[in-house]
């Protein structure tokens, strides 16, 4: 079309463009769950929604399919998690059965420090680090190994996740959990 043709034509504004709450709404009714709660807790993180708007935009849409799926991943949603990897790890440990972990929970150790474990059952005294593609840098596998010499020391049991498991042995992953949990006292 020439330009004189769209001259005359009504001008588009700038496309709509949907809110961050309706995005996390949207992700929750139409995405499976494991990749909705990444979206869903990486705009919880970034302050770019709040519990209190999701939990109006499920009322608002009450009588929507979905609002039972979208209300669940919104009450499982951790504004606290690090990755959307590690809210994956998390909300597939629960839906396998796992009780739900703590993100971030504070742990002080008799050094001084407050240190902050990915995933924790502080009644267990049970830790699952993600330790994504950055853990590699010869720096923080320094430091990833320090906080793990100090957990331990302060009686925690650590275990490792990588993508590399996360992706191609979960399985694995829910046996040693589940067996770490077991042996520190939970019970089903």
């Amino acid at each position: 079309m020439a330009r004189e043709e769209l001259a005359g034509l009504p001008r588009l504004g700038t496309p709509k463009r949907t809110d961050s709450t309706r995005a996390a709404w949207e992700s929750a009714v139409w995405l499976e769950p494991v990749r909705a709660i990444g979206i869903v807790d990486t705009l919880l993180g970034r302050n770019l929604t709040t519990r209190a708007a999701l939990t109006e935009i499920a009322a608002a849409n009450d009588n929507r399919p979905g609002v039972r799926r979208a209300s669940w991943l919104f009450d499982l949603a951790e504004p606290a998690a690090q990755s959307p990897a590690e809210s994956q790890l998390r909300i597939r440990l629960i839906l396998a059965g796992l009780p739900r972990p703590v993100v971030q929970h504070p742990v002080r150790v008799a050094s001084g420090p407050i240190l902050h474990p990915d995933l924790a059952w502080p009644d267990f005294r049970v830790a699952v680090e993600y330790d994504g593609q950055w853990h590699s840098d010869r720096e923080q596998l320094h430091r990833d190994r320090q906080r793990l010499n100090l957990l331990v020391g302060a009686g925690w049991l650590v275990l490792h996740v990588t993508g590399r498991r996360l992706y191609g042995d979960f399985l694995g992953i829910v046996r040693e959990v589940r067996s770490a949990l077991l042996d520190r006292g939970w019970r089903r």
